[in-house]
């Protein structure tokens, strides 16, 4: 089984990669005990608004943040749940 990253270490992911207006990320785990995932990892929601989405479409915006968690999409993280937005869409 995979350590599960804290809010923190994702939070500062982020903060650095792509610099949010907004930014909650929240574990939600709890929510997915005894799935067989959950063994692989943390379930995460993110909510986050950032320039760097200005532009670009859903799978764009989902393709930088999966970036931005690098080696923590496939050591730790099980599934995250994104809501990426740029500031005009707030």
């Amino acid at each position: 089984m995979s350590a599960r990253p804290s809010i923190a270490t994702i939070e500062t992911r982020l903060q650095q990669t792509l610099v949010p207006q907004s930014l909650s990320v929240q574990d939600d785990s709890h929510q997915h005990a005894g799935h067989a995932g959950a063994k692989e990892g943390g379930h995460y929601s993110v909510h986050i608004v950032s320039d760097r989405f200005t532009g670009l479409n859903r799978v764009a915006r989902h393709r930088l943040v999966y970036h931005s968690m690098g080696e923590l999409m496939q050591n730790g993280i099980h599934a995250l749940a994104i809501d990426a937005r740029a500031p005009d869409e707030t």
